[in-house]
């Protein structure tokens, strides 16, 4: 399995920032891609960045431009750089890492893994 251990987040001001951290352990491996998702209360969650192994990026539209996911592959871990913070980017933010393993028989399972989540809080 993968285990995903997030830091940072907190309180600041709009047009503020911030850098999440994500560390994955265990079957790292196997990961073939990572992400940040992001709950606010009453909401779905929504994904917000996606990297890819080989660094390919993606971003919602809500934060495109000023969100920046990377992610140092050497030990597996993804960070967020969250710049111009908004009152709307105010949640839970999740960092999560997919991919496949091989069971005994060599049946590829998928499997996502979620890290415990991070507030952000934007606010005068």
């Amino acid at each position: 399995q993968v285990q995903l251990v997030e830091s940072g987040g907190g309180s600041v001001q709009p047009g503020g920032s911030l850098r999440l951290s994500c560390a994955a352990s265990g079957s790292v491996s196997a990961i073939n891609s990572m992400a940040w998702y992001r709950q606010a209360p009453g909401k779905e969650r929504d994904l917000v960045a996606d990297i890819t192994k080989a660094g390919l990026t993606s971003y919602a539209a809500a934060v495109k431009g000023r969100f920046t996911i990377s992610r140092h592959n050497a030990d597996s871990t993804m960070y967020l750089q969250m710049n111009n913070l908004k009152p709307e980017d105010t949640a839970v933010y999740y960092c999560s890492a997919e991919g496949l393993k091989w069971s005994d028989d060599g049946v590829p399972t998928a499997f996502r893994s979620w890290g415990q989540g991070a507030q952000v809080t934007v606010s005068p």
